[in-house]
């Protein structure tokens, strides 16, 4: 997807908003070398923070993304490791709303924080 494609998913178009099938979402997933798994409706990552106060800091700054986005995923914090779930879950499934946040919170892991 183009840079101006992923400001429009990020904004919601209708387009964003519909469930993409699972060839799709595989496709768009190796395309963009999104650091995310496929778990049936879900796009699932864990990462590894180092330490709690890490996990910490790295789920508020998914947070502001997801806030910004008005999209948001599920989060679990387990000390040193993060597990973020994605999915539309007012559309049923997955949608570029999921694969814009996704690419988003990918671009946090290469910061080193």
């Amino acid at each position: 997807m183009s840079d101006a494609r992923d400001a429009r998913d990020a904004r919601g178009s209708s387009d964003s908003r519909r469930v993409l099938t699972e060839g799709e979402v595989d496709a768009a997933l190796q395309e963009r070398s999104l650091r995310w798994r496929r778990d049936g409706g879900e796009l699932v990552k864990e990462v590894d923070r180092g330490n709690f106060a890490g996990s910490l800091a790295y789920v508020n700054r998914v947070g502001a993304l997801a806030e910004a986005a008005n999209h948001h995923p599920d989060v679990d914090i387990r000390w040193n490791k993060v597990l973020l779930r994605l999915s539309t879950h007012s559309a049923g499934g997955l949608t570029g709303l999921d694969l814009a946040l996704a690419a988003q919170i990918d671009e946090l892991d290469g910061d080193g924080t």
